[in-house]
């Protein structure tokens, strides 16, 4: 499966380049409709699996750890969240800073693809709207909604209207409303879930019945899964193909952004090849390339879906089947990890702001350097809990370093190839931290084995002579 679904990345890619010759005129969007359609289904099938694969999993998981022990691996796992997001940090800043690519692009003038519509964003807003968002008022509603602040700044109109009638304009007492915009709120439903599974754990034998029913669910879905992901070669083939003939100009989106693409790539390669791997071996001291090939197949479902949430499913089964991790860590982990663990996106945002601070030939001191990495490394960890993460995180640096918020849509050409990558490098960062946490509780967890539940227990004193 490894293999037809590396062969579906290149001849996806091969197979739009060769359409966008074969065709004068622009692709119509009911061409790119049908070229798409079947990886459409394949993705809607894996994020149909993700979500109750995720609330299952970590239910399971944290029910049937010791409580002594849960408190260990929590502070263990957050440890190393914490460390690899502020390492892909550091290592964005300092090739921002080494190579420049903002210098080598300043006669563009910021010719922007397509102007973003502005909207008014104060950070203390976002970051509350990320606690809210931890704690859902309606579980139901979390599974379709976010909750989002949302400012009511003065249109042009009105604006004028307040200069007719002598009024200030210079307010920054906006009417402040709320609403609730799509998108499943993953760390909500993940806080929820750990809350529950801790619960369950602290019952013991009365929550053994309900501990194996998302036992047995969990399982069931990582079987689903395991069917799903066949379709992964035909599904990854379809879309890259299509999303390669969305692209209006190749030659002209290379050559604009052509030293900030490489420098992000450098800096994910740098992380997911060279940091990650060093900090596996410096604290367990097991070989970490091993581990890399094992999850080989998750790495390139993350490439060809750009989600970490639908490469979930790869990721567990990857994890258990090939490099034997155990299943109460596993399941535990990556679905926290996918919720909260992006060093792609961190190292992404603090190169992407820092680049369009050199494009402008804004001079940066170090307290900007600081804020811009603070904000990367903080917005990362919750940005599942952000509405319209990569945009919003992206905003509130260019509120910090004083640019224009329109600036963004200079990366928007290239976004969607950088995103498949820092998602790769995502997927990776959550199982290198998976084993990593097995590792260092390999001892507790053979002292708290896997209880059987109480059926189990029935079952096997009936057939057991000498009970």
């Amino acid at each position: 499966m490894t293999v037809l679904t590396i062969l579906g990345i290149i001849f996806g890619i091969g197979f739009g380049l060769i359409l966008r010759n074969c065709k004068q005129d622009k692709w119509t969007q009911r061409e790119l409709v049908y070229v798409k359609f079947i990886g459409e289904i394949f993705l809607r099938m894996l994020k149909a699996i993700s979500l109750p694969l995720i609330l299952s999993s970590v239910i399971a998981a944290l029910g049937s750890l010791d409580l002594r022990l849960a408190g260990k691996v929590g502070a263990r796992t957050f440890f190393y969240y914490v460390l690899s997001t502020v390492c892909a940090v550091i290592l964005g800043v300092v090739l921002v800073a080494t190579i420049h690519p903002g210098v080598h692009n300043q006669d563009e003038k910021l010719q922007h693809p397509a102007p973003l519509k502005p909207r008014k964003i104060v950070n203390g807003d976002v970051m509350m709207d990320m606690l809210r968002n931890m704690f859902p008022a309606n579980l139901v509603q979390a599974t379709l909604y976010q909750y989002e602040t949302i400012l009511d700044v003065p249109t042009p109109a009105q604006m004028e209207q307040k200069l007719k009638n002598n009024e200030s304009i210079n307010d920054p007492e906006y009417p402040i409303t709320s609403r609730n915009s799509e998108g499943t709120n993953i760390l909500g439903l993940v806080v929820f879930s750990t809350a529950f599974g801790i619960a369950l754990a602290s019952m013991g034998v009365y929550g053994r019945p309900i501990l194996k029913l998302f036992r047995c669910l969990s399982q069931l879905l990582l079987i689903v899964s395991s069917w799903v992901l066949w379709l992964s070669p035909i599904g990854i083939f379809c879309l890259l193909a299509g999303r390669i003939l969305e692209i209006r100009n190749l030659d002209e989106t290379l050559a604009t952004t052509g030293v900030f693409v490489f420098t992000v790539l450098l800096g994910l390669l740098l992380h997911g090849l060279v940091v990650l791997p060093m900090i596996y071996f410096v604290i367990t001291g097991s070989h970490p390339f091993k581990l890399i090939g094992n999850v080989t197949q998750a790495l390139v479902t993350a490439f060809g879906t750009s989600s970490s949430t639908a490469a979930l499913p790869a990721t567990v089964a990857c994890l258990e089947d090939k490099h034997g991790v155990d299943p109460r860590i596993a399941r535990f982990v990556l679905p926290l990890g996918a919720a909260i663990n992006m060093d792609g996106t961190a190292l992404y945002q603090a190169v992407a702001a820092l680049f369009l601070v050199q494009l402008h030939g804004i001079p940066l001191d170090f307290a900007s350097i600081v804020a811009v990495s603070f904000i990367a490394t903080i917005t990362s960890i919750g940005a599942s809990g952000i509405p319209h993460a990569g945009l919003v995180t992206m905003t509130m640096m260019m509120n910090v370093l004083g640019l224009p918020a329109d600036s963004i849509a200079f990366l928007t050409s290239v976004d969607w190839i950088l995103h498949r990558f820092r998602t790769t490098v995502n997927v990776l960062g959550d199982a290198i931290g998976a084993s990593l946490v097995d590792v260092l509780c390999k001892d507790e967890l053979d002292k708290f084995p896997i209880k059987p539940s109480d059926a189990e227990c029935v079952e096997i004193s009936r057939n057991d002579e000498d009970v």
